[in-house]
């Protein structure tokens, strides 16, 4: 099987609100899974910042809808889907890895449905199938000496031990949702279904237990994210007719989407995003 591919954080940016500032401030390195833990993690990345004392950032994310598990120097939690902006303060000089799982591809490492995590965040101890995870990986995160490459290849070895051989259910779940994230003439919940080849009662009881969303929010999200990818590359847009590519009924239907996802009008939010990439 051929190992998947990470897109560096150049060319890909989805989630991260202005994103030229933001690298600026932190860095953010990709890395690849590789086996059988392929099936089931789409990346892991270790975010690393060193700030002036005194100094701190606000940085805004609008997270992928999967489960990160994230490690720090004091600690591990695991993340479900979040329907807001996560807002984290960054000061002094630390860093955090995350598992960035792939949709659905939590639910052999959890006990029940996945709306248990969505905007949610929980102690890895209360996940027992990966608990073990963070008494091996906190130490490493924080010792700074660690090479960011050593601290992905443990935590690649770890999910290998600990993912099934077997296929799940919950992987077709995976390969709809990719689908969806990725095709992007689909922006109905029917097209989708129809795409697959299943009802859309089956694609939203799917969605709803093994990503912890429904696969309208779902499509949203990701034309969202291409929305504001545009933005961040400065690109000139006909907000109207993006609206109509996006599967919008009108212009005023994706500002408001985008202003409640992003906190700033798109022509607004693209105003600031390149006042912010200018140096000094």
């Amino acid at each position: 099987m051929q190992e998947p591919q990470v897109k560096p954080v150049q060319d890909d940016s989805r989630g991260i609100l202005h994103p030229a500032a933001a690298h600026t401030v932190f860095r953010l390195d990709r890395f690849p899974p590789t086996g059988v833990a392929a099936r089931f993690v789409d990346r892991y990345w270790l975010s690393a910042w060193d700030l002036p004392p005194g100094v701190r950032h606000e940085q805004q994310v609008l997270v992928h809808p999967v489960v990160n598990v994230v490690f720090e120097a004091h600690g591990a939690i695991a993340t479900g889907v979040d329907t807001g902006r996560f807002v984290t303060v960054l000061e002094g000089s630390r860093r955090a890895l995350g598992i960035m799982f792939r949709p659905a591809a939590f639910v052999p490492f959890l006990e029940g449905p996945l709306t248990q995590l969505t905007d949610r965040e929980v102690p890895l101890s209360g996940v027992p199938a990966l608990a073990h995870l963070e008494p091996l990986l906190v130490p490493l995160v924080a010792d700074l000496a660690v090479p960011a490459e050593q601290l992905a290849a443990a935590a690649d070895a770890a999910i290998n031990e600990r993912a099934p051989a077997d296929r799940q259910s919950c992987e077709t779940t995976t390969e709809w949702a990719e689908r969806a994230a990725t095709d992007r003439t689909l922006t109905r919940v029917e097209d989708l279904a129809q795409a697959v080849g299943v009802s859309v009662r089956t694609l939203q009881r799917a969605f709803t237990e093994h990503i912890g969303i429904g696969p309208k929010w779902f499509l949203r999200r990701y034309r969202l994210y291409e929305a504001a990818e545009r933005v961040a590359h400065q690109e000139r847009l006909d907000w109207s007719a993006l609206a109509a590519d996006l599967g919008y009924a009108d212009q005023s239907h994706l500002t408001r989407d985008f202003t409640a996802a992003f906190g700033l009008p798109p022509a607004q939010y693209a105003a600031v995003s390149a006042a912010r990439a200018e140096p000094g």
